[in-house]
């Protein structure tokens, strides 16, 4: 199958791990890289502009993407990068056998239910799903890292920027 078909969210999500065998684990390797102690004037969020699900390949695509230009550029310690949603839905998928001789073997999609296959984070509209924190003068940087990051994410997404508000 191919990711666009699992790009919807459709039914309820199928998400109790202790009940399915076989669940795959998430591809995401970190959630929280750079300086999560700094102080940092700026923040940069990837917002959804549709409801969707993203699959964790296409969230470890984006993390490696805006990583690999943030810590190449600035450094560990000068930013602070954050995913915001876990792949909790499990993605499955019903396969049929396909050649001479399926048609006795296959019943079609007859009580079809399907095996898991992958994992993916559902995603209403206005959610953020990534964010970067930096200074005034590492702005520009953070919004082309999540450019970069946005082109990996199945829903058309906006970058907003916010001020930080200062911790009393």
């Amino acid at each position: 199958m191919r990711a666009r078909n699992y790009r919807r969210i459709s039914g309820m999500a199928y998400t109790r791990k202790e009940y399915i065998g076989g669940s795959p684990h998430p591809r995401i390797v970190l959630f929280e890289m750079g300086n999560p102690k700094g102080e940092f004037e700026y923040e940069a969020r990837l917002i959804a502009l549709e409801d969707a699900q993203i699959r964790h390949n296409a969230l470890e695509a984006a993390r490696m993407a805006v990583n690999k230009l943030l810590e190449r550029r600035l450094g560990r310690q000068s930013y602070f990068f954050k995913i915001n949603v876990y792949p909790h839905h499990i993605l499955r998928e019903h396969k049929m056998m396909t050649g001479a001789g399926a048609d006795r073997l296959s019943k079609g999609m007859k009580m079809a239910f399907g095996r898991p296959v992958g994992l993916a984070a559902r995603v209403r509209r206005g959610q953020n799903i990534l964010f970067v924190r930096v200074n005034k003068e590492n702005l520009e940087l953070a919004k082309e890292a999540l450019r970069r990051g946005a082109s990996k994410i199945p829903t058309p997404t906006r970058i907003m920027i916010f001020p930080v508000a200062k911790e009393a």
